[in-house]
């Protein structure tokens, strides 16, 4: 029988399939059925400073909207207290989370100041998690922040938090950088544990007839998983962190493609939006099934078959063969039935 057996940041996990940060995993009965249902591992929903200061100061105006209406009126709540509250909090959903069931359960941060990284770090760590993910993305909003200021910010708060820290830490990347290799590398010299390869961030829409911005919430297909092959393919081999491959993960084959070009596991959201948290069970059995078709008794048996360190084609991880591909447009026309 097929062993599914795969290490991620120095621990064994059963089989490669983790849950990502979502709202499924704050519900504990979801937690439950997420564990009987087979996956390794959950990603608790992130922690975002941006939004905890945005609340903390709502309530702040709402307490003292009146303040200097009323010489007697000293306070509009009497005895709130709003500062930390909402990481207090997220701290304590999160340790019953964690309690809650026996696979691994690793936090999420995304903070804006540096302070707030570690800060956070510190209170998770001591809910008992397995590990860190530090959720890194930035936009760019004018020309005077270089991808070198960027990129060396996200370089110190890694330190900073491995400094503080003793369980191991991740980092989820954007895949918007200069050259995402060299950042890749530059963390890991910083001592990242593991990468998850990317954010997915939601990106603006517009609706044309209220002349409204939209966000939309589009779940990801199996066409959105290119990217991180692609990375996990190149990184395969030249890194020392553990490669985790994050979007458009549907199904076991999309599983068995992360891991044929060097991933060592995957993280999976969508797919329980659309499918239920018990498709991961077909998920697993769908991966059995495909290594004992193939004589593959273990995951490391595979892993990175299809790297660009392993394969003899190495034109798929360079962007010469958007030319090659370009240039059989009948087969663009046969897959669309354009032509016969």
């Amino acid at each position: 029988m097929a062993d599914l057996r795969t290490n991620y940041m120095g621990q064994q996990l059963k089989n490669p399939i983790i849950i990502g940060a979502c709202n499924i995993v704050t519900d504990i009965e979801n937690l439950k059925r997420i564990e009987r249902a087979g996956a390794a591992a959950v990603v608790y929903k992130s922690i975002f400073e941006e939004q905890v200061q945005l609340e903390n100061l709502e309530l702040y105006e709402r307490e003292n909207e009146y303040s200097e209406r009323n010489a007697e009126m000293i306070s509009l709540f009497p005895g709130a207290i709003s500062v930390n509250s909402d990481i207090l909090e997220h701290l304590s959903a999160l340790k019953k989370a964690k309690d809650s069931v026996t696979i691994p359960v690793f936090a999420s941060i995304n903070a804006i100041l540096d302070e707030t990284w570690v800060e956070y770090a510190k209170k998770i760590e001591e809910t008992g998690v397995d590990g860190l993910e530090l959720n890194f993305y930035t936009i760019p909003e004018g020309d005077n922040n270089g991808n070198d200021n960027i990129e060396n910010k996200q370089v110190k708060i890694l330190r900073d938090v491995k400094e503080a820290v003793s369980i191991p830490v991740s980092v989820k990347l954007s895949p918007y950088h200069t050259n995402t290799l060299k950042h890749i590398s530059g963390l890991e010299n910083a001592g990242a544990d593991g990468f998850v390869l990317f954010n997915r961030m939601f990106q603006p829409d517009i609706d044309i007839y209220t002349e409204e911005h939209q966000f939309p919430y589009t779940l990801s297909n199996s066409e959105d998983n290119r990217l991180p092959l692609r990375y996990a393919g190149l990184l395969f081999g030249n890194t020392n962190a553990s490669i985790c491959a994050n979007t458009g993960i549907m199904n076991g084959s999309d599983v068995i493609k992360m891991l044929l070009a060097g991933a060592d596991c995957v993280q999976v959201v969508s797919t329980v939006y659309l499918n239920q948290i018990e498709f991961i069970g077909s998920m697993l059995t769908e991966i059995e099934k495909w290594m004992d078709s193939r004589g593959y008794r273990s995951i490391e048996s595979f892993r990175g078959r299809m790297s660009k360190k392993n394969t003899n084609n190495k034109l798929p991880y360079h962007r010469v063969q958007y030319m090659d591909f370009m240039m059989t447009t009948s087969q663009i026309l046969k897959k669309y039935k354009i032509i016969n």
